[in-house]
């Protein structure tokens, strides 16, 4: 069923104090127009700058996510995303006048209950959703996380963490639906850590505004009665503070028996909104947290950019090649006889591209190069290198077709092995800097898994004065 977009009906704030700074901070939630998308802005500071809240713009994930665009940072803002992701708003400005939002008790909660009380106002234009048609996976075996991304007609999580601690110990969660579970059995799932952790957290100057109230404190090692006296002193509580039976600080009760693994999910669904558009896939991870949830998120990314691309070049279906002919024509300004890229195997923006080149004995350069002993210039391999890396260069533009790719320098070049009539060239090339239309690119040639030519090229985007 098709949907539109939505935003709030009027602004509403919500203040409180930051989780690592302490500092009093308030959070304002104002209705925006159409293909927004979620904005931060800081308003305490010149010319209140706006961030996308977008995977471009983070920059740090240690204890929480952050987002900056120049010196403007906002911190931990995982918990407003979820938020406004969990209830399904894809336009809305997040002014805060200070460089992390409210706190509150640990949990989405009091943003859920705030932007409730907005109220919703649907929009004209269709919401476009991110589906996932393959599935995708993400490893780090020294951490024991896994995640697995799978195809599915709606947005689902699951989620496994299991801790050596008893009080937490082996818990699972599932999320079917997002409108009608989210606001009711996930949202007020406070943050949690382990009472080991508190004070190098704070000694390190961060959860400066942690409290009692606003997380779950696990207890994972016992402490003195002096010990717990000088936690109240560093943290500033007037409380007695004591280490209960039930295996959390103060024998505060859980929300939901199962309340830690509901925030990680939490948390994930704070981060996947840095996608910039709603997902449908189901979401199975054991053990994530916020830096494998980011890279998760530059992983869908980039299957989504290259489905971008191919669906925008691609004609033919079915094909087994990332891009065929027709496609690259669309893409290079080369024709015969200088078209020297058969196929398009692979490519991620930014980062690397797999192309083809077969090499026929009906190539016009092998007349004179050499008679009776035909074999492809090395000049003209480089060549065929720097096509694919051509085709990778002008996909990190938004309009490819209106650029060219002017190549201004070639170093290391090293020749290994012959290539001859019948041979098929296989380019690997990959982007090593890109920064103002200038790159550089490590290109590597192969024939049967034989490195036969590599190479390092140097290169400009300019504008196409023809297509332009």
């Amino acid at each position: 069923m098709l949907k539109n977009q939505q935003t709030i009906k009027r602004t509403i704030s919500y203040s409180g104090i930051g989780l690592h700074t302490g500092n009093k901070t308030k959070i304002t939630f104002k209705p925006a127009p159409e293909n927004t998308g979620i904005l931060f802005k800081r308003i305490d500071i010149p010319d209140s700058p706006v961030i996308p809240a977008d995977i471009d713009h983070v920059i740090d994930i240690s204890r929480g996510t952050t987002i900056a665009i120049g010196e403007a940072k906002i911190h931990t803002v995982e918990h407003v995303l979820a938020a406004v992701s969990g209830l399904e708003i894809d336009n809305i400005i997040c002014e805060v006048d200070g460089n992390e939002p409210p706190v509150g008790d640990g949990s989405s909660l009091p943003f859920v209950e705030i932007l409730l009380k907005a109220g919703f106002a649907e929009q004209e234009s269709p919401r476009d959703y991110l589906i996932v048609d393959k599935t995708i996976t993400y490893h780090d075996p020294p951490r024991g996380i896994d995640i697995v991304v799978f195809p599915s007609d709606e947005f689902r999580i699951t989620f496994m963490v299991d801790y050596k601690n008893p009080a937490l110990g082996t818990q699972y969660t599932s999320m079917y639906s997002l409108h009608e579970e989210f606001a009711t059995e996930f949202a007020a799932a406070r943050t949690f850590c382990f009472l080991s952790e508190v004070e190098e957290l704070r000694k390190a100057n961060l959860i400066r505004g942690g409290a009692l109230d606003n997380a779950v404190v696990i207890i994972d090692r016992d402490m003195s009665e002096d010990e717990l006296r000088d936690l109240r002193k560093l943290f500033g509580i007037d409380q007695k503070v004591s280490l209960s039976t039930n295996g959390i600080l103060n024998g505060k009760e859980l929300r939901y028996y199962n309340e830690p693994v509901r925030h990680k999910a939490l948390d994930l669904i704070g981060d996947l909104a840095l996608l910039g558009m709603p997902l449908k896939a189901h979401v199975m991870a054991a053990r994530s947290g916020h830096a494998a949830n980011v890279e998760l998120v530059k992983l869908i990314r980039k299957e989504y950019k290259k489905k971008l691309i191919r669906s925008k070049f691609q004609v033919a279906e079915g094909k087994a090649a990332f891009l065929d002919m027709e496609a690259i024509l669309k893409i290079l300004p080369h024709r015969y006889p200088f078209l020297l890229v058969d196929r398009i195997l692979d490519l991620v923006p930014q980062e690397h591209v797999v192309g083809i080149k077969n090499v026929s004995i009906n190539e016009p350069f092998f007349n004179g190069h050499f008679p009776g002993k035909p074999i492809m210039p090395g000049v003209l391999i480089i060549e065929a290198m720097a096509q694919v890396g051509g085709i990778l260069l002008l996909n990190t533009e938004t309009d490819p077709e209106t650029k060219l790719v002017y190549f201004t320098g070639i170093d290391n070049v090293r020749f290994r092995k012959t290539v001859t009539p019948g041979d098929t060239l296989r380019f690997e090339v990959e982007l090593a800097a890109y920064r103002r239309s200038i790159c550089k690119m490590i290109g590597r040639a192969f024939v049967d898994d034989e490195l036969v030519c590599e190479a390092e090229l140097m290169a400009a985007v300019v504008d196409n004065q023809k297509a332009v």
